[in-house]
């Protein structure tokens, strides 16, 4: 059976099921001042974008199944008619099916659809298995996952956590009370299958897990730790992993053509998270990578299975500062130094209003400050307010 038949069988159980169903009703509105995705463009677009998001949950037993689904609106036209968002709409989840409708355009705007995740499964003391469009968790990074070849976050994103799921089939054995196994195997978009495991165990020095990701074009080796640091009160953690690519897109300046190439490197981070008494939770991290990529090998590879791994520089710092003001009132800061042949650094700070249990605001931006032609000296800054909606 096909992983795209298996999930219109679930949908079809889950009708008579509805009412036992709980359900979710969230309108996430930005609006937006942004610069050109391209380096260099001295160019901005001020747009709105919509997302009503519909998700439901049904459990009985050790049975489950959830549905989330999107309704997703462009307002702006100068943004829609730019090649900025022509990048944009290139975006699509590496699945066997379509997770998402055309864009359908009316006079200032766009519309479509997208489901975001459909799966079910059964879960036990023992057991859990899960199928469908699902996320794959693995890393213990919180600002970087390099071991996560499945659901990466985006580190610079509006959303970071907002990513593509995959269609696959995923099931944990808990082989004690400290220690589980798992293994993925997960369909993409060209009928390949790509596979994984992940065995985790709490050694003395805390927290360790070996993943492995093989498909036709990738071999990926990792390792994570995650600990505390004696009684301080202080996690530390560390993630690592050796890719090992066959097809990476590289661009040759002097013939002006891309030829797929092979690549291997390594790609690590160590980091650590402290919680003080007055409210302040503060996380340090730091990326390293054996090898670097310039922009022009970087984007013929936005399909790429390792299109996260592909960084413009060897290493990187980050800070995040989150402090809860008072019941109502949160702010957050990230801080990103890229150490390249120009230092160039990102920044993003966010303050946000809870005014009740349906009602947020956050008013934010990502600055990019560098010198010409560094990692973030080449673009603009973006500056966003959101509204968040929920019933």
């Amino acid at each position: 059976m096909t992983v795209k038949r298996a999930l219109v069988l679930l949908a079809i159980a889950a009708v008579p099921l509805l009412a036992d169903l709980d359900y979710t009703v969230t309108n996430t509105n930005f609006t937006i001042s942004q610069p050109s995705v391209f380096p260099g463009a001295d160019t901005s677009y001020l747009y709105n974008y919509d997302r009503l998001r519909l998700r439901s949950d049904y459990t009985n037993g050790g049975f489950f199944a959830t549905f989330i689904g999107d309704g997703v609106n462009y307002l702006g036209d100068d943004y829609i008619a730019s090649d900025s968002f022509d990048y944009t709409k290139q975006l699509e989840s590496d699945t066997p099916f379509k997770t998402q409708t055309s864009f359908h355009d009316y006079s200032g705007g766009t519309v479509y659809a997208k489901l975001y995740r459909l799966y079910g499964g059964y879960e036990d003391a023992e057991n859990r298995l899960t199928a469908g469009l699902i996320n794959v968790t693995m890393g213990v990074g919180r600002i970087w996952t390099p071991t996560n070849l499945f659901n990466p976050r985006n580190t610079y994103g509006l959303e970071p956590d907002e990513v593509f799921g995959v269609a696959a089939l995923s099931y944990t054995r808990h082989l004690s009370g400290t220690s589980d196994l798992t293994v993925v195997a997960s369909q993409k978009a060209d009928g390949s299958f790509k596979y994984a495991a992940r065995l985790k165990a709490f050694l003395e020095l805390g927290d360790v897990a070996a993943n492995a990701v093989r498909s036709d074009e990738t071999l990926m080796l990792g390792y994570e730790i995650e600990a505390n640091l004696a009684d301080t009160g202080i996690e530390v953690r560390s993630e690592g992993a050796y890719i090992k690519n066959n097809s990476v897109a590289s661009y040759h300046a002097d013939s002006n053509t891309t030829e797929e190439e092979s690549v291997a490197f390594f790609q690590g981070i160590v980091g650590a998270d402290y919680g003080f008494e007055n409210g302040i939770t503060v996380v340090a991290e730091a990326l390293y990578s054996s090898e670097k990529f310039a922009y022009n090998d970087i984007l013929p590879n936005i399909d790429s299975e390792i299109f996260s791994n592909l960084v413009y520089s060897r290493f990187y710092m980050a800070a995040t500062v989150s402090y809860t003001f008072n019941l109502f009132l949160d702010g957050s800061l990230l801080y990103i130094e890229s150490f390249n042949d120009r230092n160039s650094r990102f920044v993003s700070p966010a303050l946000t209003y809870t005014l009740n249990d349906f009602n947020s605001f956050t008013l934010g931006g990502m600055l990019q400050n560098g010198p010409a032609g560094s990692e973030f000296g080449s673009f603009g800054n973006t500056y966003f307010f959101e509204w968040q909606l929920s019933f």
